[in-house]
């Protein structure tokens, strides 16, 4: 039998500590691995949403809105396309296909703004 609130807490600590390495990453001028490690926290809580949901394991999968859609929430429109959006920064410099977008430190700072609204709204639904 899963234990579904251990299976809440791993993805919650775990995003818990991706985020602070984005927002150090960031401030060091490190936007691409920053922003990389941005998504990681919010797919981690989002598939604590997940799990709490659907009281079973978080699909093996990094697209946001999907899990979010997964997970049941209702998001603003903008949130949903803003999650769309920042998966992007799971994917490039991944494959040699997708060339990493060139993100300066004050774009950067904007993203990590954004998904900070993103991040802490989660945290509290949980």
């Amino acid at each position: 039998m899963i234990d579904i609130s251990k299976q809440i807490d791993y993805w919650r600590a775990g995003a818990d500590e991706d985020w602070r390495v984005a927002a150090e990453l960031v401030d060091a001028g490190r936007a691409r691995h920053g922003l990389f490690f941005a998504h990681l926290a919010l797919e981690k809580l989002l598939k604590a949403h997940v799990c709490r949901a659907t009281r079973d394991l978080a699909p093996r999968v990094h697209a946001l809105l999907r899990l979010a859609e997964r997970a049941g929430l209702m998001l603003p429109e903008d949130w949903r396309v803003f999650l769309a959006r920042f998966d992007r920064y799971q994917l490039e410099g991944r494959y040699p296909d997708r060339p990493p977008a060139m993100v300066d430190k004050e774009m950067a700072r904007e993203e990590l703004e954004r998904a900070r609204e993103v991040f802490e709204w989660l945290n509290r639904q949980l």
